[in-house]
C-alpha cells in the first residue's frame, strides 16, 4: 500500500475506524503537544529480550532494531514502554495484529483527532518508516530488563567518602545564590556563580538532567539524568564536584533528600520510569538501602497497569515523609522514613497522569498536576489527606507552580498549560479567604500554549510564564509577564531571545524563569540545538530590563536551572 497525502480525508477516517475513536473521543492536539509526548526515552540504546511471534509480519533485525529505536524515542512516552498504553492508546499484539499493516501505516501516517500525531505529514518519518512501525507494534514487545539491588551496587561510586570531605566551607562562593543549570544533551550540569555571573564548574552527570535537588543542610546539590543517574555535588569543596554517584534504573525523573527536623540530610530518594520503583538511599553517600515498586491499581477504573510510572518527588517539612507521585495509577504516596526497615505508605488516590508540582506558601500543601486528566490535586500534607481536586486548563505543566499574593483571593498558586494559552490561579489560604481555598479563582490568558513554567518570589510583584514548546519562534523565544497588583491589563512580552544576542539560526527556545536569592533578577535558558549557541539571559525584575547575558562555549543546550536558596527552601 502507498499512502499518498491526496487521501488524507480518507485515511483519517480508516484510522478512526480502526481503533474505535468516536466523535466525543476528539480533541485537538496542538504542536506544543506532539512535541512534549514524544521526547526521548533512554531505553532506545538498552539491550532488550525479543520474542518471536509467528502471527506477526516478518522483520529483518535491522528493520527490528530501527523500530525499537524509534519506538523509545517517540512513542513511549505515550503508549508505555510494554506497550500497554499510558497516556495513549494499547498497542499490544492482540489490538494490532487484527487492525493489519495497512490500517496500521494509515493511522502512524496521518494520525488521529484524539491525540496521535500526524508522523509521517508532520515530516518526522519517511514513508519507510511507517512501514517498519507498523510492522513493528504488530510485534510482541520488547522488554528492558529490570533494575534491582545488584544492578545498582555495581554502578554505585563513592568518589569522595564523607570522612575526605571539607569539614567547613573551603571556597568563597555564596553558595546560596548558586545556580545548577542542566546543559542536556552533553549530561552535564554548569554551576554558575549568580553573584558574579561566572561558570564555577561544569560537572559530569548523567544525559539530560531532569532537575535538581538541594539536601536540607544546604551543602549537597543532587541531580538525576533522564538514564536514572543520580550525582550528588559537595558545594563546600574548593571546587564544587560530584562525592557520589548511583543509577537507579533505566529512565528517571525524580530525586530529593530528607527535609523534616531531626533528618535533615540523611536519606535520598530517587523515582524511576523504569523499573517503575522508587529507591532509598542514604543521604551522605547514595548507597542504595531500600527499593519499593509501584506496580498496582489505576485510581479510577481500580484495573492493574504493569508499569506506572514515578514521575515528582518532594520532601515535606511536616512529617518525616518523601511524597512520591506515581504517574499512570495516580496515586499520590506518603512514606514515611522513619523506619525504613518498616516502611509505612500511605496511598492518596489523587488523579491519573500525575506529573510535577510544588508546595503553596506555607508548605503545608502540595499541589501536583494531573497533566492529561487536566486537574490539580492538593495534598494536605499535615493531615496526609486529598484536600480537593481542581479542574483547570489543558494539560497543566507548572514545573513548581507560582506562588503570590492576589489583590482580591489571597494567597494563590498557579500553572500555565501544554495545551492552551490560560495560566490557571488557585486560592490556598483556607484560613483567612476560605471561601476561594483550592477553587480555581482566575484564569489569566498568556502568549500561547507550549508553557513549561511559571514563576514568582515573594519579594517580586511579577509573574514569568515561558512557552519555550510554542511552535511560534516568536512565542517560543519569548516570555510573557504580569503585574501581580493588577493582573487585568494582561501581559507585556519580553523579548529573551533577542536579548541574548545569539549571531546563528538555533532554535533559541527561551525557558525555565529562576529568580536569585535576592528575588531581584530572573534568569532564563535560551536553548537551541547542540551544534548551536545558547546562553543564559539575566534581567533585572524591578525594570523588566536586560541586566546581563551569559555566553561561553561550554554552555551548550541550558535548559531548566535551579538557584540553591530557593530550591533548598521551596521559594517559587
Amino acid at each position: 500500500m502507498t499512502i499518498r497525502p491526496t487521501r488524507l480525508a480518507v485515511a483519517a477516517l480508516l484510522a478512526a475506524s480502526a481503533f474505535g475513536l468516536h466523535a466525543q473521543d476528539k480533541k485537538p492536539v496542538t504542536p506544543a503537544e506532539m512535541n512534549y509526548q514524544a521526547g526521548a526515552s533512554p531505553l532506545a540504546t538498552e539491550p532488550m529480550y525479543q520474542s518471536t511471534n509467528p502471527k506477526a509480519p516478518p522483520m529483518t533485525q535491522a528493520e527490528f532494531d530501527l523500530a525499537r529505536k524509534t519506538y523509545f524515542e517517540r512513542c513511549a512516552g505515550c503508549h508505555g514502554v510494554l506497550r500497554k498504553g499510558a497516556t495513549g492508546k494499547p498497542l499490544t499484539p492482540d489490538i494490532t495484529l487484527g487492525k493489519g499493516t495497512d490500517y496500521l501505516k494509515v493511522f502512524i501516517a496521518y494520525g488521529s483527532p484524539a491525540g496521535m500525531p500526524n508522523w509521517l505529514t508532520s515530516g518526522e518519518m519517511d514513508e519507510k518508516t511507517v512501514d517498519i512501525m507498523a510492522r513493528y507494534v504488530q510485534q510482541d514487545p520488547p522488554v528492558p530488563p529490570e533494575w534491582g539491588m545488584e544492578q545498582m551496587k555495581s554502578t554505585w561510586k563513592v568518589i569522595v567518602p564523607p570522612a575526605q570531605r571539607p569539614t567547613k566551607k573551603m571556597n568563597n562562593y555564596n553558595i546560596d545564590n548558586i545556580f545548577s543549570t542542566t546543559l542536556r544533551d552533553t549530561g552535564e550540569v554548569a554551576l554558575i556563580d549568580g553573584d558574579t555571573k561566572k561558570i564555577i564548574n561544569i560537572v559530569k552527570t548523567g544525559y539530560a538532567v531532569h532537575i535538581s535537588r538541594v539536601s536540607a543542610s544546604g551543602r549537597y546539590l543532587f541531580v538525576i539524568g533522564r538514564d536514572a543517574k543520580i550525582n550528588m555535588i559537595d558545594l563546600w569543596m574548593e571546587k564544587p564536584d560530584n562525592v557520589a554517584e548511583v543509577r537507579v534504573g533505566l529512565e528517571a525523573r525524580s530525586v530529593d533528600t530528607s527535609k523534616y527536623k531531626g533528618y535533615e540530610d540523611k536519606f535520598a530518594i530517587a523515582g524511576s520510569y523504569w523499573p517503575p520503583q522508587y529507591t532509598i538511599m542514604k543521604g551522605d553517600t547514595l548507597e542504595p538501602l531500600k527499593i519499593v515498586g509501584t506496580r498496582g491499581m489505576t485510581v479510577d477504573k481500580q484495573e492493574y497497569h504493569p508499569e506506572p510510572r514515578v514521575a515528582s518527588i518532594v520532601a515535606s517539612h511536616y512529617k518525616p515523609e518523601f511524597v512520591v507521585n506515581v504517574k499512570e495509577t495516580g496515586q499520590t504516596l506518603l512514606v514515611d522514613y522513619s523506619d525504613i526497615e518498616a516502611l509505612k505508605v500511605t496511598t492518596i488516590g489523587t488523579a491519573r497522569y500525575l506529573h510535577d508540582g510544588g508546595m503553596d506558601s506555607t508548605g503545608r500543601y502540595f499541589m501536583v498536576a494531573a497533566n492529561q486528566s487536566n486537574k490539580i490535586a492538593a495534598v494536605d500534607l499535615k493531615e496526609g489527606k486529598l484536600e480537593a481536586l481542581i479542574d483547570v486548563g489543558k494539560i497543566p505543566h507548572p514545573g513548581r507552580g507560582a506562588n503570590f499574593v492576589h489583590p482580591t483571593y489571597g494567597p494563590v498558586w498557579s500553572t500555565g498549560h501544554l495545551g492552551d494559552e490560560t495560566i490557571s490561579l488557585i486560592g490556598t489560604d483556607p484560613k483567612k479567604h476560605k471561601q476561594y481555598a483550592f477553587k480555581k479563582v482566575a484564569e489569566l490568558k498568556g502568549q500561547g500554549g507550549g508553557a513549561l513554567f511559571i514563576k514568582s518570589h515573594p519579594k517580586s510583584q511579577h509573574l514569568y510564564s515561558d512557552t519555550p514548546l510554542n511552535p511560534d519562534p516568536k512565542i517560543s523565544q519569548s516570555v510573557a509577564v504580569y503585574d501581580i497588583r493588577n493582573l487585568d491589563k494582561g501581559y507585556v512580552v519580553l523579548p529573551i531571545a533577542e536579548w541574548a544576542g545569539l549571531t546563528d539560526d538555533g532554535a533559541k527556545r527561551v525557558v525555565q524563569p529562576e529568580f536569585n536569592k535576592a528575588g531581584d533578577e530572573v534568569w532564563f535558558s535560551v536553548w537551541s540545538a547542540k551544534d548551536k549557541q545558547s546562553a543564559i539571559v539575566v534581567v533585572d525584575d524591578k525594570t523588566l530590563k536586560l541586566k546581563t547575558v551569559i555566553k561561553d562555549p561550554k554552555l551548550i543546550t541550558p535548559t531548566g536551572h535551579f538557584n540553591v536558596h530557593n530550591t533548598q527552601h521551596d521559594i517559587y
